[in-house]
């Protein structure tokens, strides 16, 4: 990998891993257009980080409140009661199933999924069921109305994200929109939820990173520049995407899933790419 292979991929991350069109699938498929070697799951999880700080950033007003308020709650009864505390827990209860589900799955996650026929695949077909939920949704829920049962069925779906292609903020965003909330609304609980799943996979892959780095099959100082893109072109993206939910709808992100899986099963098919490129 090169320093410019490491600004493009950090690029890469920091733009798709919010907008509903996985970031994952968009890593996988630079290096195989461009003729890049794939950078690794490890290196795709830890320039993660960059994004993660970025969500952090943008709301961090909101985290800081979540964050008082959870710690309070156990031993005050009137924060226990406040939406901040109640989105504090429901962050936790939400990221259980994609803790447990990446722990019971990292083999198949880091090899056999990693094929661009099921990354194809999850492109089109989480893309319909997107497509599904805008037409069902009332789009009138606020986040103020989230409940329990409705963050662990969020939960769920961001379990099912772990399917490389489907998307993180693709499935949490579906998953709320069936469930009536406003575009917005929904997206801003993405992203509060993704913060804990994406430091896990991070940290997690910290170990298989330095390995990477001590066998010179990656330089350290690639990894500090596409994490540092990735923060700056996350930011970016995550203030992009909650104006433009605030009036428009998701058909924009479902009509690229759909084309991109197409184009990729075509270019897959054809053998100008394979699979495990």
């Amino acid at each position: 990998m090169t320093s410019g292979q490491a600004v493009v991929l950090g690029l890469v991350e920091g733009i798709t891993e919010f907008l509903p069109i996985s970031s994952t699938a968009h890593l996988r498929l630079a290096p195989a257009l461009l003729g890049w070697p794939d950078p690794g799951a490890a290196f795709s999880a830890v320039i993660q980080l960059g994004a993660l700080v970025a969500v952090i950033a943008y709301f961090a007003r909101d985290l800081a409140r979540i964050t008082v308020a959870t710690v309070r709650a156990p031993f005050d009864a009137a924060a226990r009661k406040s939406e901040h505390a109640r989105l504090g827990l429901y962050v936790i209860v939400g990221t259980v199933p994609v803790g447990v589900a990446g722990l019971l799955l990292k083999h198949q996650i880091e090899h056999d999924l990693r094929s661009l026929w099921v990354i194809a695949g999850a492109l089109i077909g989480l893309g319909l069921v997107l497509l599904l939920a805008e037409k069902l949704a009332r789009h009138t829920r606020a986040l103020a109305e989230l409940r329990l049962q409705d963050a662990v069925f969020i939960g769920c779906a961001q379990a099912v994200a772990l399917i490389p292609g489907s998307s993180r903020s693709g499935c949490t965003l579906t998953a709320a929109l069936l469930l009536g909330m406003r575009r917005d609304d929904a997206a801003r609980f993405s992203f509060l939820l993704s913060i804990p799943a994406l430091a896990a996979a991070g940290i997690f892959e910290l170990g298989d990173l330095r390995a990477a780095i001590r066998a010179h099959e990656l330089a350290a100082s690639h990894a500090v520049i596409g994490t540092a893109v990735a923060f700056v072109s996350a930011l970016a993206a995550i203030a992009w995407l909650m104006r433009f939910l605030r009036t428009r709808s998701t058909i924009l992100f479902v009509v690229y899933r759909v084309a991109m899986g197409l184009l990729l099963m075509g270019l897959l098919a054809r053998g100008t790419l394979s699979a495990f490129d």
